[in-house]
């Protein structure tokens, strides 16, 4: 039987865990790309000659950070700046120097924004939520090639969120003549940045980014290659309400649990006495992720974390919608690793029969909810089939 090269570096892992103590905030970012924005450019800034490699350290700098602890306080002395991750899909990838483990009954971890509440509203303020996925590594090799896991928030089965949504941007010619909107003064340009999309909804179909006269630099990432930038992923409803009626005053909604940049954050480190929890971001949970198809499934730890912006929309003079990030804790970095047992499908931890089960039935289609994604792969060849069966039986009979 063809060995899991994860469980080997997973053993590895472990024996190192027991002497080094990690760090509680996020230490690594593996891509960055927003969607077309305002704040895009900026939000870190481009130097002319960057490569995305240089967009990568400087996003590092700004969201990657440290708690410095003196004389016994925890007091969090240092918070990472913010990144912009433009309209609808922009994302960024980031992880911690250590597995995320799923702690049962707990939060995970937490990924901080720049959500606020108006004080005339309880709900309602500033708030830009986005989609938060995981993903195990799976082949061991660091990188986050693996298959991704949504956490699924509030809106995940509401009837208003549009999944498998896909959106396209096309690069704009800088120099074209503007078309100002003649109903706002505040932007100069509302034929800029053409998207075209899969929206069910057919005046959602296609639009417009626009610009305004608050941001000068060019709204597209200009070390993206190529003439267009495709996202997909699921898409929740508009949240926002034009309160004045005259396209002054905005509100943002925030969405019910699940999302970043939603609702002001819970932080350990810096603890707020202004507002009751209840309507705090308290974070997230590994055990939300699901699969592809909206299936529940269980990892005992995730090692990289996308999020990306889930509304496509814009209010007036305020601009686009862009979810902002500001950094991340680990609410458990020195929890012990769990230990994974190959084959244990259902994550019962027993090998026997009703693994045999889970495998057979992912086979034909018909998932398990709770199911481990990786241990049903039993032979590690990354794909599912009878010889995972064949390979499973054997482990039994061991």
């Amino acid at each position: 039987m063809k060995k899991n090269t994860f469980l080997l570096a997973l053993s590895a892992l472990m024996s190192l865990s027991a002497v080094a103590e990690n760090q509680p905030f996020l230490t690594k970012v593996y891509d960055f790309m927003p969607a077309p924005g305002q704040f895009v450019n900026t939000l870190p800034a481009f130097n002319a000659g960057d490569t995305k490699a240089d967009v990568l350290a400087r996003v590092a700098e700004d969201i990657c950070g440290y708690y410095d602890v003196e004389d016994g306080d925890s007091t969090m002395v240092y918070k990472p700046a913010m990144i912009s991750l433009g309209s609808y899909g922009g994302y960024v990838v980031v992880g911690f120097d250590h597995p995320v483990v799923n702690v049962k009954g707990d939060y995970d971890f937490q990924i901080f924004g720049n959500a606020f509440l108006a004080d005339q509203y309880s709900s309602g303020g500033s708030s830009e939520p986005g989609i938060v996925m995981v993903s195990y590594d799976a082949n061991g090799n660091g990188l986050p090639d693996d298959p991704w896991y949504e956490l699924a928030g509030s809106e995940y089965n509401s009837p208003k969120t549009q999944h498998n949504y896909t959106i396209t941007y096309y690069k704009p010619d800088e120099n074209k003549v503007k078309t100002p909107d003649p109903n706002n003064k505040s932007i100069i340009d509302n034929t800029y940045i053409r998207w075209t999309s899969n929206d069910v909804n057919p005046d959602s179909i296609s639009g417009y980014v626009y610009k305004n006269s608050f941001h000068a630099q060019s709204y597209y990432p200009q070390w993206a290659e190529g003439e267009t930038i495709t996202f997909t992923g699921s898409k929740l409803c508009n949240n926002a309400t034009d309160v004045s009626g005259k396209g002054t005053s905005w509100v943002q909604w925030n969405k019910g649990w699940g999302y970043v940049d939603n609702r002001p954050d819970y932080d350990p480190y810096s603890p707020r006495t202004d507002m009751d929890s209840a309507v705090m971001n308290r974070g997230f949970k590994i055990d939300w992720a699901v699969d592809a198809d909206g299936v529940p499934v269980y990892l005992p730890m995730v090692h990289f974390i996308k999020v990306y912006n889930a509304v496509n929309q814009y209010c007036g003079w305020i601009g686009e919608t862009s979810t902002e990030v500001a950094g991340g804790i680990d609410f458990h970095p020195n929890q012990a690793l769990p230990e994974v047992t190959a084959g244990d499908t259902n994550g019962d931890g027993v090998v026997d029969v009703s693994d045999v089960t889970a495998v057979v039935n992912f086979i034909l289609g018909q998932k398990q909810e709770g199911y481990n994604p990786v241990a049903v792969d039993v032979n590690g060849d990354t794909v599912v089939d009878v010889t995972d069966v064949t390979a499973l039986i054997n482990l039994i009979l061991k």
